[in-house]
């Protein structure tokens, strides 16, 4: 069994594996340390979310390119599981290195990505700091994030998130994540008139003038 520097068992964290591919599932398993617990598996959208809402697991084990739903794949099951993101971390596992699948799960809420290259040791080890509540990236794609988020991020201005009331703080990370406001609309259940005021209120009083402005300044904060 894994266990601390102190010489301590290593404390168990239960996770869910979403792939479509059954003997990937199988095998990531068989390479995960004995103190992560595979608490759930699926293969589509549709079941990793309800697999995910019913386990609540520390650590969701996602593949980007998922069958059913509405297309739209890890991300999806990112908004499916929104409600979650606070207690249940993301790591996103592919196949795929592009920069707009990358910049895409991260954007939805994921806290990292890694490539199926990686070895058991290294996918046992991004789960306990993904866990831990660090952000892990194969090396190659972490340049894609800063790209796109700017680069070292700052501490919360505590005062900035004062100005804001708790429903604009959920349409501020929606819409910062990249959701259209009718998805926020969606989420939410409200309409996107009111979408559309939220969202001009929390430029205003962040002194924003665009949403692209707005997707940066929540990177640089954590936020997203």
């Amino acid at each position: 069994m894994s266990s601390t520097e102190s010489g301590s068992p290593a404390p168990e964290i239960r996770v869910v594996i979403v792939d479509d591919h059954a003997i990937f599932r199988s095998g990531l398993k068989a390479d995960l340390d004995p103190n992560i617990i595979v608490a759930g598996e699926a293969g589509t959208v549709e079941a990793a979310v309800a697999v995910i809402a019913a386990v609540r697991p520390d650590v969701v084990l996602l593949d980007v390119h998922l069958p059913g739903g509405l297309g739209g794949g890890g991300r999806e099951v990112l908004a499916g599981s929104a409600p979650l993101l606070g207690s249940t971390r993301f790591l996103a596992l592919s196949v795929s290195d592009a920069a707009e699948d990358v910049v895409s799960v991260i954007r939805a809420g994921a806290r990292g990505y890694v490539t199926k290259t990686i070895s058991g040791a290294e996918i046992s080890d991004a789960v306990r700091r993904v866990a831990g509540g660090d952000a892990v990236f194969s090396p190659r794609l972490a340049g894609f994030v800063l790209d796109a988020f700017g680069t070292a991020p700052s501490d919360i201005a505590d005062d900035e998130l004062d100005r804001l009331s708790a429903r604009e703080l959920e349409v501020m990370r929606l819409i910062a994540r990249g959701y259209s406001y009718k998805e926020v609309a969606k989420e939410l259940f409200i309409s996107i008139k009111t979408v559309e005021t939220h969202v001009s209120a929390v430029l205003r009083k962040l002194q924003l003038s665009s949403r692209h402005e707005l997707t940066r300044w929540a990177a640089e904060r954590r936020l997203l």
